[in-house]
């Protein structure tokens, strides 16, 4: 009877045990079938792994080589700039030398005219000054009447003794720049009453016009600075006496007078320092630089 129900048993266990051998041998397969797809993967992993590392170590070599060559250019490019700073510096260096040594030379040149001029000057002064005491001696006629527009004065046969052109001028011209107008015009009326025709003739002129304009006596100024320009030829103040006698014009209302003065120095004395202030006053003016046309009459 034991017998029989451990054969049933079996007999009834038996579809059970087969069945779950059945699924883990598929199991078993399955996880072969991964585990070599896995293997797969891992080899087309190392392979393109290996082909990055290839190219990358090829990029690598490359770029070594190419900072190796820009560093033989490099260096081929410093020696060739050191020769040629060498081959160009020693000339350029002698040219600096002797554009030196001729500034100095112009600068020496410059202050001999400087100091010829002035002894010029001074001798031209002084060559006035001895021939004023020769007329004295000689009783010569009367003086020459003042300048237009500088200060009336009595007449007189020659300057008072120890009165000289150097110092007369010297000490106007002084006083000027200090703004002692008063004295300074009493003693550019003297140098031209007695100095009428030295080479400082013209400034001592030109000087008392300025001061008229300072003190804005206008008409006066514009007498002073036509005598400069009628009784004396071209001189260092000529522009600047056309420009003056402008600005003298326009504060008495002339703008038309005023404007042909500028004009004059703007066409006639381009170099002169006053240009400048000259086309600026016809800016001012609404006018042009240019001469203005003449119509022709019927």
């Amino acid at each position: 009877m034991r017998a029989s129900l451990t054969i049933c048993a079996f007999l009834a266990a038996g579809p059970l045990a087969f069945g779950a051998s059945k699924e883990i041998v598929e199991l078993q397969r399955d996880v072969a079938l991964l585990q070599d797809q896995v293997r797969a993967l891992q080899q087309s992993l190392d392979q393109r792994v290996g082909s990055l590392q290839a190219l990358v170590q090829q990029t690598l070599d490359a770029s070594n080589r190419t900072s190796t060559a820009v560093a033989v250019m490099q260096d081929r490019f410093n020696d060739a700039l050191k020769q040629q700073q060498q081959s160009v510096a020693g000339p350029v260096a002698n040219v600096g030398n002797k554009l030196d040594q001729m500034s100095e030379d112009f600068r020496a040149v410059r202050e001999s005219v400087l100091d010829m001029n002035s002894r010029l000057n001074k001798l031209d002064a002084k060559i006035a000054d001895l021939q004023n005491t020769i007329n004295v001696l000689r009783n010569p006629p009367s003086a020459p009447p003042p300048a237009a527009g500088a200060v009336e004065g009595p007449v007189a046969s020659g300057p008072p003794p120890g009165m000289n052109a150097e110092t007369t001028y010297t000490n106007a011209y002084r006083d000027y720049t200090g703004g002692n107008y008063d004295l300074a015009m009493q003693e550019f009326t003297d140098y031209l009453k007695y100095f009428p025709n030295l080479q400082l003739s013209p400034n001592a002129q030109y000087y008392i016009g300025d001061i008229y304009s300072r003190r804005k006596d206008y008409e006066n100024a514009i007498q002073a600075f036509d005598a400069v320009l009628e009784h004396y030829s071209e001189n260092n103040k000529t522009a600047a006496a056309h420009y003056k006698k402008g600005e003298a014009l326009l504060a008495l209302g002339r703008r038309d007078a005023a404007a042909r003065e500028f004009r004059d120095v703007v066409s006639h004395y381009p170099d002169s320092d006053v240009v400048p202030l000259a086309k600026k006053q016809l800016r001012d003016l609404g006018l042009s630089s240019a001469p203005a046309k003449t119509t022709k009459r019927r």
